[in-house]
């Protein structure tokens, strides 16, 4: 029987992997990739009025961003993202464009609202309406209608006059109107529907010499639209770029195929060390990571999420983040079975044990990609976003399906005397006096950071274009480096690697003429394909901001959540330790020169919430050890620290190298527009192993030992005890 019932849910397991192995191609397929992934270009424009001193108000920004909508859908892209950002700002993302030069120019003129007859001759330009130009109104049935609000109603009396007298009585308003090729003959039926840059074409039967009504079968939404449409030609806005970015479908296309590459080895590397580590466990577990890879891309779908490079890398620090929950029930699962538990009762009370722990880690994790979602860019957004569904889908996959089918299998009792074949033998840990040596770990991370701040003095960071302005060019041949600076010899160049794709760093912001000006020359000249990303100073001042923003907020929210759920002693060590992990990166870059862009902010980030995490395990069994025993002086603190460590380093070490793995895949084998990214990770996952284990425990002694003798306060969560009445002579 027990053979019988195994041999079902291994049918059931292997069904789910075949399943998953065609579905994950097919989702991945199916999502909207970024301009990174398939070309196109991106820009910032900076909203403001064509009266000087008067400020943008969010009718003109609303307005100003219906009309590049407009706009957008006469270039035939298929999914353009559109997103106002501040009181004055637009991010345009139009990935997959083929003509880059015409779409930029579409985007960025003037929008012109023209009244033309039906053969196309000039009538009235915007200028005969008033500032409020159009607004929603009622016909005489009272149905929906657009009202226009009339400045020179005399010249507005005249031209309807003439046009009542014509044939077919028609005045066509058009928006963005274009000689030679836009008409009405070919626009007749197509006038306020998407590709069209006709609006409305309205008959006139009298002349009007006050403010009039266009009226037709319109819904309520249709009215919204026209008048929309109406006021952003009529609108005293312009459109400023101060940044923008350019891709090639070329580079593209290599970039995808790199990382995809890269994700489907460092997926099954994942899975061997699972497999290899805890056995059966581990590949049940393997194939809950399945199920998590299809519901994340499913999910991420659904929400509309365009897929960047860092999304892709968001997605792989999943894959080692998820299985860490799994990790720490075997853990827990093999402490029970230390203690003689069966089987089945050890599978239970691991996995109960485990769940707070998990739950801790993954909310600090999740409150860090909120923050990132708020204050990020759009590729840090699109990282963000994938990290946030990631959390998600870990406690739903890992923390119950998982289980479930771990119990499940468990309660057939093929298991009960192949403990080992389930999930490895539990070995006893070597007791290890980790705060002996406590001095000796704080002085080896001091002397790295001193390091550091010493370089950091000398050699300062090397700042990408996104902190400090100017245009990075990337080039996609293999040139000599006199032919690169012979094509930008009118600009300064202030760096160059030649390591294919050729980079350049020019300290001036290339406008959009310059920008494809550089374009064409290296086409014309090498057949050389370019990538341009140019910032402002007044741009790379909001990122500077925004990630300062970033760092404070995630480092208070992380120190009032621990605050609550421990106590603050624990969270000002967590704090410390984070700050080292973090400063440990920046040192590393200045030593080593890497460029500081802005996806390294998500790095940083991504970092404070993979450390906290490990130091949550650390600490959350130092709390569990603490409740079993009252503490009376320092050297009991310190027996209670080491005993956490070692209880949970084999942990730590597990899920670092199944988080290492993913990142190693994507410095190796990924595209080199996010090397610099996976490099910073892999120094803060190295880092923030080392402060977790060997940091954080110490330096919450410090703070702690203070604590020695007073009692306990109650945390908000917990419920008064029963209280035990004393009687004189039976318990006093």
């Amino acid at each position: 029987m027990k053979h019988k019932n195994i041999f079902k849910y291994l049918v059931y397991l292997v069904l789910v992997i075949i399943l998953g192995v065609f579905m994950i191609p097919s989702i991945f397929g199916s999502l909207k990739f970024g301009l990174d992934l398939q070309g196109g270009f991106e820009v910032l424009y900076e909203v403001s009025s064509l009266n000087d001193g008067e400020e943008v108000t969010s009718d003109m920004l609303n307005n100003t961003y219906k009309n590049l909508i407009k706009r957008i859908d006469t270039l035939g892209v298929s999914e353009p993202v559109i997103t106002i950002e501040g009181d004055n700002r637009i991010r345009v993302e139009l990935a997959g464009v083929k003509d880059q030069e015409s779409a930029r120019k579409v985007l960025s003129k003037p929008a012109v609202l023209t009244f033309r007859d039906s053969s196309d001759n000039l009538l009235m330009t915007s200028d005969v309406l008033t500032s409020k130009g159009a607004s929603i109104g009622q016909s005489n049935n009272n149905l929906p209608a657009v009202a226009l609000s009339i400045a020179k109603k005399d010249e507005f009396y005249r031209v309807t006059s003439n046009i009542s007298k014509t044939e077919d009585k028609l005045m066509v308003i058009w928006l963005d109107y274009e000689e030679g090729v836009d008409s009405y003959k070919n626009e007749q039926g197509k006038c306020g529907k998407a590709g069209s840059h006709c609006l409305s074409a309205a008959t006139v039967s009298e002349g009007f010499a006050s403010d009039v009504i266009i009226q037709g079968h319109f819904t309520n939404d249709e009215v919204k639209e026209l008048v929309d449409f109406i006021n952003s030609g009529n609108l005293p806005t312009k459109l400023n770029e101060i940044s923008s970015k350019t891709k090639t479908a070329s580079f593209g296309e290599n970039s995808l195929k790199e990382t995809y590459r890269a994700g489907i080895i460092a997926f099954i590397l994942v899975v061997a060390f699972m497999v290899f580590t805890y056995r059966f466990a581990g590949f049940v577990s393997s194939v809950g990571l399945l199920i998590y890879t299809v519901l994340a891309f499913a999910i991420f779908w659904l929400v509309g999420g365009v897929l960047t490079l860092p999304g892709i890398a968001a997605m792989l620090l999943g894959v080692g983040m998820a299985v860490d929950a799994n990790v720490l029930s075997f853990a827990r699962i093999k402490d029970e079975l230390k203690n003689k538990s069966s089987l089945q009762a050890a599978v239970k009370k691991g996995n109960t044990n485990s769940i707070k722990t998990i739950i801790d880690a993954n909310v600090t994790t999740f409150l860090v990609a909120v923050i990132l979602f708020i204050f990020g860019e759009s590729s840090v957004k699109g990282f963000a976003t994938m990290l946030m569904i990631s959390i998600f889908v870990t406690m739903i996959v890992m923390v119950v399906i998982t289980r479930f089918m771990l119990r499940k299998i468990v309660e057939t009792g093929f298991f009960d005397d192949k403990v080992g074949l389930f999930i490895g033998k539990p070995k006893k840990y070597k007791h290890i006096n980790y705060m002996k040596k406590g001095k000796v770990f704080i002085g080896i991370a001091l002397v790295c950071i001193l390091a550091g701040i010493v370089s950091l003095f000398t050699n300062n960071l090397n700042l990408g274009v996104d902190f400090k302005g100017g245009t990075s060019i990337n080039i996609d041949k293999k040139l000599t480096e006199k032919q690169v600076r012979e094509e930008l010899k009118d600009y300064t160049i202030d760096s160059i690697d030649m390591n294919y794709p050729i980079s350049v760093k020019i300290t001036e912001e290339l406008t959009e003429d310059k920008i494809e000006e550089v374009k064409q020359s290296f086409e014309k000249n090498y057949s050389a394909s370019t990538d341009i990303n140019s910032v402002s100073n007044v741009v790379q001042m909001e990122l500077i901001k925004n990630a300062v923003y970033s760092l404070c907020l995630a480092i208070i929210g992380i120190i009032i959540y621990i605050s609550l759920r421990f106590k603050f002693s624990f969270g000002i060590s967590s704090i410390i330790a984070l700050a080292h992990d973090v400063f440990i990166i920046f040192a590393v870059f200045s030593l080593l020169k890497i460029e500081v862009s802005t996806i390294f902010v998500a790095a940083i980030l991504s970092i404070i919430g993979y450390s906290i995490n490990n130091t949550i395990v650390v600490f959350d069994r130092i709390r569990e050890n603490m409740h079993k025993k009252e503490i009376k002086n320092k050297e009991q603190l310190e027996e209670i620290v080491n005993d956490s460590i070692n209880s949970t380093i084999s942990r730590s070490v597990i899920t670092t190298i199944t988080t290492a793995i993913p990142v190693l895949a994507l410095i190796f084998l990924g595209s080199k527009e996010i090397l610099n990214f996976n490099i910073a990770l892999l120094i803060g996952l190295v880092a923030g192993t080392y402060s977790s284990i060997l940091l954080a425990g110490k330096i919450w002694i410090i703070f702690e030992k203070k604590n020695i003798g007073k009692a306990k306060k109650k945390k908000w969560y917990e419920e008064d005890g029963p209280v035990e009445k004393t009687i004189k002579g039976i318990n006093s």
